[in-house]
C-alpha cells in the first residue's frame, strides 16, 4: 500500500512544486510505483512532468468536487513508472464549492483508498496557502515533507504551519507525522543562507533532511520544457542534489539504493513542443 507524502508550506516560492515533481521523478528512477498529485490551481506540477494542464481532463477539480474516481483521472508520465494526476485554474474553485459539501476535508483521503495498492509512494503537491485543498492533502498523507528556501523570509511562518500541521493532525488525521524539513534554492557562498540552515536543523532536529538543493539554472530551466530535472539534465548539480534526498528518504524507510542500470536516471528526452 502506498505511503502518501504532502509537500506543503503556506509560504510560496520555496521551491515546493520543484520537490514534489523532482522527488517523485526520482523514487520512479530508482524503480518506485509512483503518484504525483497535483493539488495546486496553477497546475505547474502537472505540465512540470510532461502534460499540458489545460487538457488535462479529467482533473482534481473533478475527484474532489464530482467525486470523479481518481483512478479514471490518472496518466502515465513520460518517465517510466511515474504517473500524475492533473490540475488548472478549474481546481480554484473548488475551495469554494467544497465549503458545504459532505465531508469536505476527506474527499482526497476517500478517492485514495481505490488506488493506494498501485503504488509505492503518492506524492502530493500543495498549493501555497492553508485552505481547504491544503487541509485534503494533509488529511490524507502518512508524511509531510516541508521545502524551506534558504532566506530569512523562508522562517517566518514556519511555527504557523507547523502548528496548522499539529491541528490537522489532532483534529482529522492522528497518524501525520512531519517527515522533515529540506532546504532549497541554496547558496552556501551567501551568509544569510547558512545562517537560515542553521536555524532550521535547530527547528527541525534530527528530522531536518541533510540533504540540500542548491540554486541551479538547470533546475530553473527544466519545468519550460515539462520534464524533471533528470529528464533534462541528468547530470546536473540539480539532479545529482534531487537523487541525494531521494536516496536519505528511502533510507529513512530502510530502503537500499544500489546503484543498477535499473536505478540509474535516464538520458536527457528530447520534446519538440512545451507542454505547460
Amino acid at each position: 500500500m502506498a505511503e502518501i507524502i504532502a509537500i506543503a508550506n503556506q509560504k510560496g516560492g520555496v521551491g515546493k512544486t520543484t520537490t514534489a515533481v523532482n522527488l517523485a521523478s526520482a523514487l520512479a528512477v530508482l524503480g518506485h510505483e509512483t503518484l504525483l498529485i497535483d493539488m495546486d490551481p496553477q497546475g505547474n506540477a502537472t505540465s512540470g512532468v510532461g502534460f499540458n494542464k489545460h487538457e488535462f481532463d479529467p482533473n482534481m477539480y473533478d475527484v474532489l468536487v464530482d467525486l470523479h474516481p481518481l483512478e479514471k483521472t490518472i496518466k502515465q508520465s513520460p518517465l517510466p513508472k511515474l504517473s500524475a494526476a492533473g490540475a488548472n485554474n478549474d481546481l480554484a474553485g473548488a475551495e469554494i464549492e467544497l465549503v458545504s459539501a459532505l465531508a469536505r476535508e476527506s474527499r482526497l483521503k476517500g478517492a485514495l483508498s481505490a488506488v493506494r495498492n498501485r503504488f509505492a509512494f503518492v506524492v502530493i503537491d500543495c498549493p501555497p496557502s492553508l485552505g481547504l485543498l491544503t487541509v485534503n492533502a494533509l488529511n490524507a498523507a502518512d508524511k509531510i515533507v516541508i521545502p524551506i528556501q534558504g532566506e530569512y523570509y523562508s522562517m517566518e511562518g514556519l511555527a504557523q504551519f507547523t502548528g496548522a500541521v499539529d491541528r490537522v493532525k489532532s483534529a482529522l488525521n492522528p497518524k501525520l507525522e512531519t517527515e522533515g524539513g529540506v532546504l532549497t534554492m541554496f547558496d552556501s557562498r551567501m551568509t544569510l543562507s547558512n545562517q537560515v540552515k542553521d536555524e532550521v536543523n535547530k527547528f527541525f532536529g534530527p528530522k531536518m533532511f541533510q540533504s540540500i538543493i542548491p540554486r541551479n539554472i538547470r533546475l530553473a530551466e527544466a519545468p519550460g520544457f515539462g520534464q524533471s530535472i533528470f529528464q533534462y539534465d541528468a547530470k546536473s548539480k540539480g539532479a545529482e542534489a534531487y537523487m541525494a534526498f531521494a536516496r536519505e528518504f528511502l533510507s529513512r524507510r530502510g530502503l537500499s539504493t544500489p546503484p543498477s542500470p535499473e536505478t540509474q536516471a535516464p538520458t536527457t528526452i528530447e520534446t519538440t513542443e512545451n507542454p505547460a
